[in-house]
């Protein structure tokens, strides 16, 4: 997407594959929506998210109000900026081209890192259902078959979508996350999400007139996000490239009682047999600044090493230097 100025009410659309590729930096949130009541969720270091809501059999079809309605009723309200183009409706929240245009603005992009490395930090643990990963079901009624039916699901795509993060929420709320296998970091196209979408939808439905869930399902499917945890050991290979800011356990010094440390490092080794971790300090920005702005790493910090047993990482996932 391109913005012709800011605050110009004017806005251009590109093709949408440009416009998913623009929105890496993005603070807030835009959506897409579809008439078919699916909606496409772009967060600058959150994950992108089709969701699909369930549709009542018993109720009665509503008219929706016309696009030009819409547009009015978001103009007169200020909270955001609605955009037609066809069946597709991109909703930009309030403020949104200013805070594109303030990408070049190095107090904003490190004021805004460190309120997302500490609110993502701050909620995420290993097996949390969500950017943690793994299984946290609600303990309802219907939850186990609906994991059944995902598990199904990503088996029909030959094991290639597989099912990183499943949760279920007490109102009636599904929340999946797929990795693709067959790619080297596990990040699904936006294709692969809506493929996976269509089908679990189509699987809930049916699971639906069956009675064996209940009829007002939402449905959210998306990636594992930029900041997915790594699982360790096994998938220390896979992300040996990419900065990782990791949370250990180490013994201090002067007391010899176990301390939490934490940092932002690059994967020098790692040793199955000796169950360990060899770390450096990661090229990134939040390190770099402890320099000085401006200023590379010096050499005592190129140099310095770190040895964690894998039972001390207490977290470890990607970081991502936006």
């Amino acid at each position: 997407m391109d913005l012709v100025s800011a605050g110009s009410s004017a806005t251009q659309l590109r093709p949408f594959g440009s416009f998913i590729e623009r929105c890496h930096f993005i603070p807030k949130p835009c959506s897409v929506t579809f008439s078919n009541f699916s909606r496409f969720s772009l967060y600058s270091t959150r994950v992108v998210s089709l969701v699909s809501h369930a549709k009542r059999r018993a109720s009665a079809p509503q008219q929706p109000p016309s696009k030009q309605t819409i547009l009015e009723d978001e103009a007169e309200d200020g909270e955001a900026e609605l955009i037609v183009e066809g069946d597709v409706e991109i909703e930009l929240a309030d403020g949104f081209e200013d805070e594109i245009f303030m990408e070049d603005n190095e107090d904003f992009q490190e004021d805004f890192e460190e309120d997302i490395f500490q609110d993502e930090e701050a909620n995420l643990f290993v097996g949390d259902g969500a950017a943690g990963g793994g299984i946290s079901l609600a303990g309802m009624w219907w939850d186990k078959e609906a994991l059944a039916i995902a598990e199904k699901v990503s088996m029909s795509f030959d094991g290639d979508l597989k099912i990183y993060a499943f949760k279920t929420s007490a109102n009636s709320t599904i929340r999946v996350r797929i990795e693709k296998v067959s790619t080297k970091y596990g990040s699904p196209s936006m294709d692969d999400i809506q493929a996976f979408s269509t089908a679990y939808r189509t699987c809930l439905d049916e699971a639906e007139v069956a009675g064996t869930i209940p009829d007002n399902i939402t449905l959210e499917v998306s990636s594992p996000g930029l900041q997915r945890v790594v699982r360790i050991p096994e998938e220390l290979e896979r992300f040996k490239d990419k900065s990782m800011y990791v949370k250990y356990i180490s013994d201090d010094d002067a007391t010899a009682t176990p301390r939490e440390n934490d940092g932002v490092f690059s994967l020098i080794s790692f040793d199955m047999e000796l169950r360990q971790c060899t770390w450096g300090i990661a090229d990134v920005k939040v390190n770099r600044q402890k320099a000085g702005k401006g200023r590379p790493l010096s050499k005592k910090q190129r140099e310095w090493r770190l040895q964690t047993p894998f039972e001390s990482l207490r977290l470890v996932r990607l970081h991502s230097d936006f």
